[in-house]
């Protein structure tokens, strides 16, 4: 490929990815998992990781997959830049580092969606266990580092990432807090892209210190019952709840 046509197709691709889906952490599994569901769904996904060079090693598996993928793999800071919504898959222990490393790459407008969760196994302990944080949560923490204008909303905490790595139906419930419901409702439809994912609204953002024990309690009982549980909450009212 010459230096021109090379150039043509690095425009198309940057085009095509403008409204990506980037995923911070996306070599991870349960980063690789979502970007596997969403490029099933035929959404263009951006893996993001610390070194391009296994983002772009993830993509490619992906691409082998899930045949006709859209998806490119870059450094986390580039990956931030190409998509509105952001997801940040990353292990708590590495949460801060990486928010301090994008602060140049996030901008005003975008929604950062939390998935860390502070669990006791990022200092050698328990993963069946939380740390205390002193914002109240792992989102709240992620919302005081974010840059002024970006938006943070939590979510994907009770979704196992070897079942999104898998090829089974989904079924469960996918509990989202943030401070406005408008966000929340953006997320939620990304949420629900993923067949078999329903997105509930969970409340205000601090309602997320709640929402992330969740994690270590599907942990315990799936180790019991050597599963993959996620959550499911009856009784809800049939209709959007984000019209």
């Amino acid at each position: 490929m010459g230096p021109w046509a090379k150039r043509a197709y690095l425009c198309k691709l940057a085009a095509l990815m403008a409204d990506a889906i980037p995923i911070i952490g996306g070599t991870g599994a349960l980063g690789y998992g979502l970007a596997l569901r969403w490029a099933r769904a035929g959404e263009a996904v951006v893996i993001g990781s610390r070194d391009a060079g296994r983002a772009a090693e993830a993509a490619e598996r992906l691409r082998g997959e899930v045949p006709g993928a859209e998806v490119e793999g870059l450094d986390n800071a580039e990956a931030a830049a190409r998509g509105p919504i952001v997801l940040m898959t990353v292990p708590f222990r590495a949460q801060s580092e990486t928010l301090n490393n994008l602060r140049g790459a996030l901008s005003e407008g975008q929604i950062l969606v939390d998935c860390t969760v502070p669990l006791a196994a990022a200092l050698s302990g328990k993963a069946t266990r939380t740390l205390g944080v002193w914002q109240g949560s792992a989102a709240q923490q992620a919302q005081e580092m974010a840059p002024d204008g970006v938006t943070v909303i939590s979510a994907f905490h009770t979704v196992s990432a070897a079942t999104l790595s898998g090829d089974g139906e989904l079924a469960e419930d996918i509990p989202i807090c943030g401070d406005r419901k408008a966000d929340k409702a953006r997320v939620a439809r990304l949420v629900e892209r993923i067949e078999g994912l329903r997105a509930v609204n969970a409340g205000a953002l601090e309602t997320a210190r709640i929402v992330e024990t969740l994690t270590p309690l599907l942990i315990s009982i799936n180790r019991r019952y050597k599963a993959h549980a996620g959550i499911r909450i009856t009784g809800l009212p049939e209709g959007d709840p984000w019209a």
